[in-house]
């Protein structure tokens, strides 16, 4: 299974101050940068991935031990899908002990802010993987679509063995609680459905325009 290991040049500091629930400008824009800054030496991003082929009729995702998707939205973000990639990805561990340290010594803004830099941080590595999958499926004839996660829509996160034993994340570090969560905490696992180019089925993306939870606090305006 290919290991994804890229460097983390910058962190998306619109996104940081989205995931810390700053519609306004609640804190200083430098305060936001500096937590950005310090996630780039902090984080430790590795992805590992795999393709396999996909039974959209049976919900089915072709591996060793067959893989059956679970919840009306992942099948019908599938449905014109022939093959998916199940890929995971992480931020690293050394992200949380900084974290901690910072909420410990009472410095909670700056931890408040460096979380939320550590999950655009892990959103970055999850997009720069998909770009490097493109070089990988453009000769087979396939367009991807957009990743889905476990916990989008009806998508229970009780897949989340299955995810993490078909892409091998073991190599990168990612394990899983008894709750189902990942752990290190920043990291991701989703699926991607590849499309026949000739197809013109485009899924509709998940938007804040289209989201029913209207007073969340990472709404965009």
């Amino acid at each position: 299974m290919p290991i994804y290991n890229p460097p983390l040049r910058t962190v998306d500091i619109k996104e940081t101050r989205r995931y810390a629930g700053l519609s306004a400008a609640d804190f200083s824009e430098q305060a936001i940068i500096a937590a950005c800054n310090e996630m780039v030496y902090l984080a430790e991003p590795r992805g590992s991935w795999e393709m396999y082929n996909y039974d959209n009729i049976k919900g089915i995702v072709s591996a060793s031990v067959p893989f059956r998707l679970q919840g009306s939205k992942i099948l019908k973000h599938l449905s014109h899908s022939e093959k998916v990639i199940l890929l995971s990805v992480t931020a690293g561990s050394n992200i949380e002990t900084a974290i901690e340290k910072n909420f410990h010594e009472g410095s909670y803004t700056h931890g408040l802010l460096l979380d939320a830099a550590a999950t655009a941080a892990v959103e970055q590595v999850a997009d720069g993987l998909e770009k490097n999958i493109d070089i990988s499926i453009k000769p087979l004839g396939y367009k991807r679509i957009w990743r889905f996660s476990p916990g989008y829509g009806d998508w229970d996160i009780s897949c989340q063995p299955h995810m993490l034993r078909l892409t091998n994340a073991s190599a990168i570090g990612i394990e899983y609680t008894s709750s189902m969560m990942l752990t290190p905490r920043k990291s991701v696992t989703a699926i991607i459905g590849l499309v026949p180019e000739t197809d013109p089925f485009t899924p509709q993306r998940p938007s804040c325009a289209t989201c029913p939870q209207k007073n969340c606090s990472s709404r965009i305006q």
